[in-house]
């Protein structure tokens, strides 16, 4: 993915700082001056999305099967990202990771997709308002999730083979409107990387079951859920003074691009039928 343009606009004025945190993420302080009765936060980004629906991964020889072991200067730039972050005091999460491990060495990349879209057959979508993430055992308990529940189970499940896991807080684009955990042509989202060597850090999105990072926008990264939440902060007020809430996702193909887009579905998709849609 490729920023090209940014820009942030907050309603009432405030005083606008930006800072790095410890994983490279730009974040943005904002610090009023007086009281109001209401908070409008508008991200407006213009990005170019290159990667292909059908990656192909170069994974180095000495990871292509698992196990595997990292080099030394991997393992302390991972650190803490392949230590599981919830307990498992039974067991549980760790006999259903080992359910998916047919033999040993096997496939890593297979590996992987086999467990990722375990989480989605295994696991009923919601979409959740409340705040706050259920942990991977209450989601394999419950059976049913939101993209962060599915992002997080997949995360530690990744780390429970002592691999390299992050998740990742961005935008889901879907244009076609058939992707699950999606409003719209655009929503907020959240998924999982799994660092593996040679490949580097390998999108997967339980949610939709899908490799790679041809409808994802990310835009922050963290070790846990609660270090990527796209807007945190706090008030002072009277009780219950919050009394509405909403986020809004609109997604627009740029001019230049739309005009490519249906000249290549003018070729790839000869279904009448389609092109009215």
């Amino acid at each position: 993915m490729r920023l090209r343009s940014y820009a942030l606009s907050i309603t009432p004025t405030a005083l606008v700082t930006w800072a790095h945190d410890v994983a490279g993420n730009a974040i943005a302080t904002a610090v009023f001056d007086g009281p109001t009765d209401h908070l409008e936060i508008e991200s407006s980004a213009s990005v170019e999305l290159t990667a292909p629906a059908w990656p192909v991964f170069a994974i180095a020889a000495s990871a292509a099967q698992y196990p595997f072991v990292y080099a030394a200067d991997e393992w302390t730039d991972l650190g803490p990202l392949t230590i599981p972050q919830y307990d498992d005091a039974d067991g549980h999460l760790a006999r259903w990771v080992d359910d998916f491990v047919m033999a040993r060495s096997t496939d890593t990349l297979s590996l992987l997709k086999d467990i990722s879209n375990g989480v989605f057959t295994q696991i009923s979508y919601q979409s959740r308002d409340d705040e706050g993430t259920q942990s991977p055992i209450e989601t394999l308990d419950r059976r049913w999730g939101s993209c962060r529940d599915f992002a997080v189970l997949l995360a530690e499940a990744a780390r429970r083979l002592g691999l390299g896991a992050r998740i990742v807080s961005g935008y889901l684009t879907d244009p076609e409107m058939g992707l699950v955990g999606s409003a719209d042509s655009g929503s907020t989202h959240a998924w999982a990387e799994v660092f593996i060597p040679g490949a580097g850090w390998i999108a997967f999105d339980p949610t939709n079951r899908s490799v790679g990072s041809q409808n994802l926008i990310p835009v922050a990264v963290g070790r846990d859920i609660h270090q990527i939440v796209p807007v945190s902060g706090s008030f002072s007020g009277a009780r219950g003074a919050p009394c509405d809430l909403s986020v809004g996702v609109a997604v627009r193909i740029a001019a230049q691009d739309h005009a490519a887009a249906m000249e290549d579905r003018a070729t790839s998709c000869p279904n009448p039928k389609r092109d009215r849609l």
